[in-house]
């Protein structure tokens, strides 16, 4: 392994560590980085409240003020606070990302030219960026945040993000120390500021004379999943993110669930769910063999999987009079060295199980039949 790709894994793992971390806040250092963020806005530094996670927070949170088309006619300094800060990262990471792409396009060569040449560094620092982006803004923010969105009801005040801006914050680093990007000395402070939070905090909340932040969480679970690092909530019995009110989040396998999921999966409860990838999670939480004898469901008929050797397909009537369910056994291993079993919607139509995992792929029962081996 070369240099460059050493020090972009370990720019990766040591982000990762940042958005994954159960410590407990440096409130000291969060609160200087935030006050230093008011006072470049022109603002007094604030009050602030502590919380223990994002959803003990909602109550100190106003709502989000409504727009009004005169909002930003008059002077800066009269904007809203959120607006201010929101005004100030997008300039930054605008500067940020201009530097980034000249050292993507070299000096006289046109803007479309980059896409003719691929610089290890590039890749690299590409590979590793998307790397802590696929785990930290959408595995581990997107399913908390859109838990948060349950518990607010309504749009509240901005967020930001905390230890769970990892995500861009990596990206600049990992181009300015392994790509080659040069940045002025004015922003690399500044992206300090915002680089403290995320060492030292959960989410905060900015308004007038007063922040609200939230502690980190107590507990996070995560799993591998992918080739370059990336990670993907998950946890077999219980949340994957608790924080120190009892709050969490549940996931399998990286798709949010609810909590019944994981703590009383049942028939007559996957019955009533209407999400699709929750019955899923559900079931796989469950276990097929458990969930196929409970329900009750009627064997149509099995088949040896052309497309993998050593398992059987096996077609269920599921009793709701337009579809078939077809239990296969994953092609590729799971990172823990496991074949996991998953079913698949199929018409009511079919009766042969080769025919139904053809109709997957878009193939005929003899066109899947010749398959070597599937994914």
């Amino acid at each position: 392994m070369t240099a460059a790709r050493l020090e972009a894994a370990a720019i990766r793992e040591e982000w990762l560590g940042h958005a994954l971390s159960t410590s407990p806040a440096d409130r000291s250092a969060a609160e200087a980085g935030i006050s230093e963020l008011y006072r470049l806005v022109g603002r007094k530094a604030p009050a602030f409240a502590w919380v223990r996670s994002p959803a003990e927070a909602v109550p100190h949170i106003p709502p989000m003020p409504r727009l009004r088309a005169d909002l930003f006619s008059g002077r800066a300094a009269d904007w809203p606070l959120s607006s201010l800060l929101a005004d100030r990262y997008a300039r930054l990471r605008d500067r940020l990302d201009m530097c980034v792409d000249r050292r993507r396009i070299p000096a006289g060569w046109p803007p479309w030219t980059t896409k003719l040449r691929t610089l290890p560094e590039e890749e690299l620092s590409r590979e590793a960026s998307d790397s802590v982006h696929q785990s930290v803004l959408d595995a581990v923010l997107g399913p908390i945040r859109l838990a948060h969105k349950v518990v607010t009801g309504e749009s509240r005040g901005l967020a930001w993000y905390g230890q769970h801006d990892a995500h861009w914050l990596a990206h600049y680093e990992i181009w300015r120390r392994v790509g080659g990007a040069t940045y002025a000395h004015d922003d690399v402070r500044e992206l300090e500021i915002w680089a403290v939070l995320a060492r030292s905090c959960g989410w905060w909340w900015p308004v007038e004379g007063l922040c609200t932040v939230s502690e980190r969480p107590v507990e996070v679970n995560t799993e591998p999943a992918g080739e370059s690092g990336q990670i993907r909530l998950h946890a077999a019995d219980g949340p994957a993110v608790r924080f120190a009110d009892a709050w969490s989040v549940y996931s399998w396998h990286g798709t949010r669930v609810p909590r019944w999921v994981m703590t009383d999966p049942s028939v007559e409860r996957i019955a009533a769910e209407s999400n699709v990838e929750v019955r899923r999670c559900a079931i796989e939480r469950l276990g097929w063999d458990v969930y196929i004898e409970q329900a009750g469901l009627k064997l149509v008929g099995s088949a040896l999987d052309p497309g993998n050797q050593g398992s059987e397909l096996r077609l269920y009537d599921i009793h709701n009079g337009f579809s078939r369910v077809l239990l296969a056994v994953n092609g590729s291993l799971e990172r823990d060295g496991r074949r996991r079993m998953y079913g698949l919607t199929v018409p009511t139509s079919i009766d042969d199980p080769l025919a139904a995992a053809g109709w997957t792929y878009g193939l005929s029962a003899a066109q899947y039949s010749q398959l070597v081996r599937r994914t």
